[in-house]
């Protein structure tokens, strides 16, 4: 931990659940943490609506991580979605195939944020790279395993001629552990800010409000918020 604690990171901070968990965890572990987000042509934009309450909420609630939180990024990376026709970056619905990835999958999506993020962070002093990609709770992404972020960490590292080391604080955890993560990280102030405050909904619904956040609630992200959700909250009803 005090080794860590000299390091500077910068996290992928999408304004979704798991991405704030993921800046909660890099601000409870670094001593200067900034964060990068991309504008990656999908079909709705109030996940990125979301970042800037979550930043300003953090700063207000969490004193002990503002003076920790510096500098802010957003990326214009529209052009996935000219190469990219699938449900997230093209008005067509969303449903998963048996034997195919589903067509929320933007091929190569999370190698290109890496990139791009690794960039910054050379430019900026940074050496971590912290993601909230999962191997347990996911959508079946390739970009998203453990193996693809150990790749592009060694890449990115001898890319840079720089160490370049990539967190993900999530790839074992399923969707009700990173609620208990959240708990153990910030308490209930921070369980209840990511529930009310992050977005994870594919269709960009922020209008319904559901015991476990925001969301149309029949997409595959909400279903997997709100599984998550009642696992985690089961023992407080029992």
């Amino acid at each position: 931990m005090g080794e860590a604690m000299e390091r500077k990171a910068l996290v992928l901070f999408s304004g979704g659940q798991d991405s704030a968990t993921c800046l909660a965890w890099a601000l409870d572990r670094y001593a200067y943490v900034e964060t990068i987000g991309f504008h990656s042509g999908q079909r709705h934009a109030v996940d990125l609506e979301c970042r800037q309450v979550v930043l300003d909420r953090l700063k207000v609630q969490f004193p002990a991580w503002a003076s920790r939180l510096g500098s802010d990024h957003m990326l214009d990376l529209a052009l996935l979605g000219q190469i990219s026709d699938t449900a997230l970056t093209q008005d067509q619905e969303i449903a998963f195939k048996a034997s195919d990835l589903p067509p929320t999958f933007v091929p190569g999506r999370n190698l290109l944020f890496f990139t791009f993020a690794s960039a910054i962070a050379y430019r900026r002093g940074l050496t971590v790279l912290v993601g909230g990609m999962c191997e347990t709770d996911y959508s079946g992404y390739p970009d998203c395993r453990d193996n693809t972020l150990k790749a592009m960490q060694l890449a990115m590292s001898l890319g840079l001629d720089a160490p370049m080391l990539v967190e993900t604080p999530l790839m074992w955890l399923d969707k009700a552990q990173t609620w208990e993560l959240a708990e153990r990280l910030g308490g209930a102030a921070l369980v209840e800010m990511i529930r009310t405050e992050t977005h994870t909904c594919y269709l960009g619904d922020h209008t319904h409000l559901h015991r476990w956040g925001y969301g149309c609630g029949h997409c595959p992200a909400c279903e997997l918020r709100r599984n998550g959700y009642e696992a985690y909250a089961q023992p407080e009803a029992a």
